[in-house]
């Protein structure tokens, strides 16, 4: 067995139904690559329209069977609303005991923050108290220079303020809770020339995995896929190099991406709209938090229910139909290295040139085959550094020792 460090599954992946409250569209941070586009600190969800939206759910318990549940808290910034977040999560464990849910043992509650009041008393004082339930994510992009060049504060000020240092300073009490807690970054135009050195920067700050993918939004220019191939490369060789395979991981690269589609997914949805469910300020229910207003730059929004009628099924119906093949272009279902190319189905429909879910956004299509070149290099030159050294090592052991020849 090579001495390579896979990348953690997601806890209960495939059996778990998400369920995202939007307890705020606030933050303090406005991050240029942010699909958030109507970020506002106006729209904060009640202690009543959370508690209705909990009350339907586990009162409907036959609607969702999914074994597990992910109770997922998103902004703006979920953390600005610590105090009602932990309302909401002391209701639901005492409601799902109560109900004797059959959720009640296989539950987590998920967060993903940009760090910056993670050291606060009352998320610390909520840490500790569900810390065995928690899934916490920080998003720091990774280099002084790379993060502070998208994350930045909110304000109309001449001068950019980034908050590298106001989240770098969290870094060490995160990983001290969850040792195995892995970063997502995001890349966009501006940034590809720091990927490298930034991946580098996050495993010396002691984070062991990190998440990385392209904005799916069309921001990408001429010569950007040569520019993201090159970096690619660059941190092929740093990571081989310098064995930090063995130890840290990075998603751009796997084994599973650049081959052809296996027919078996063409059934399959690459996003998870329409299984999973959000609930914003209002009470609605979305099937994603992309379908929800502040997610979207050209189309209305797409309510499926609210917390008071409940769920229409009706409306629920065309996402659980989506697939590969209904949504796809035809280069995309013939391409010979299809797999592993992502979409989100929000950007699908907010980009799409009719309010259709059925138009397959490929913004990123150069982006994709730019990463499975680089990607190829780099499973090429990892096995081929491994067998040498289990050659030398086989050698090692076979070759004759001193006292085997003298006579």
């Amino acid at each position: 067995m090579y001495p390579i460090k896979q990348e953690s599954v997601e806890w209960q992946s495939g059996k778990a139904k998400n369920i995202t409250f939007i307890v705020t569209k606030d933050c303090q941070l406005a991050c240029k690559y942010c699909y958030l586009v109507g970020k506002n600190d106006k729209e904060r969800m009640s202690w009543g329209t959370a508690k209705e939206a909990i009350d339907y759910i586990l009162g409907h318990e036959t609607d969702f069977p999914e074994e597990s549940v992910v109770w997922e808290f998103i902004g703006g910034e979920p953390f600005l609303e610590i105090e009602l977040i932990d309302r909401i999560c002391d209701y639901l464990k005492v409601e799902m005991f109560r109900h004797g849910h059959h959720w009640f043992d296989s539950y987590r509650f998920s967060f993903s923050t940009n760090g910056i009041n993670y050291h606060s008393e009352k998320v610390q004082q909520f840490i500790e108290k569900n810390h065995t339930h928690l899934s916490i994510g920080i998003t720091i992009d990774g280099t002084h220079a790379k993060h502070d060049l998208n994350r930045i504060y909110k304000g109309n000020g001449p001068i950019e303020k980034g908050s590298y240092n106001d989240v770098v300073r969290n870094i060490p009490l995160w990983l001290e809770q969850f040792p195995g807690g892995g970063t997502k970054v995001t890349i966009s135009s501006p940034d590809i020339p720091y990927i490298c050195e930034s991946v580098l920067h996050l495993y010396s700050l002691g984070i062991h995995e990190v998440n990385i993918n392209c904005v799916f939004e069309d921001v990408w220019k001429d010569g950007d896929d040569r520019l993201y191939e090159n970096q690619l490369i660059q941190l092929a060789d740093a990571i081989i190099d310098g064995e930090y395979y063995k130890d840290y991981a990075c998603s751009f690269f796997s084994e599973i991406i650049g081959k052809p589609l296996d027919p078996k997914l063409h059934n399959e949805n690459w996003c998870g709209a329409g299984k999973m469910l959000a609930v914003d300020a209002s009470g609605n229910f979305y099937p994603c938090t992309r379908f929800a207003a502040y997610s979207l730059r050209e189309k209305h929004p797409i309510i499926i229910g609210n917390v008071y009628d409940g769920i229409d099924k009706n409306k629920l119906r065309p996402f659980l139909t989506l697939d590969r093949l209904t949504q796809s272009p035809r280069k995309c279902i013939e391409c010979e290295i299809a797999s592993g190319c992502a979409w989100c189905q929000g950007e699908n429909y907010d980009a799409a040139d009719t309010s259709t879910i059925y138009q397959r956004s490929t913004a990123i299509c150069l982006m994709h085959k730019a990463r499975v070149r680089a990607n190829n290099y780099y499973w090429n030159k990892l096995y081929r550094k491994l067998e040498l050294e289990g050659e030398r090592e086989q050698f090692e052991n076979n070759r004759p020792k001193l006292n085997d020849i003298i006579c």
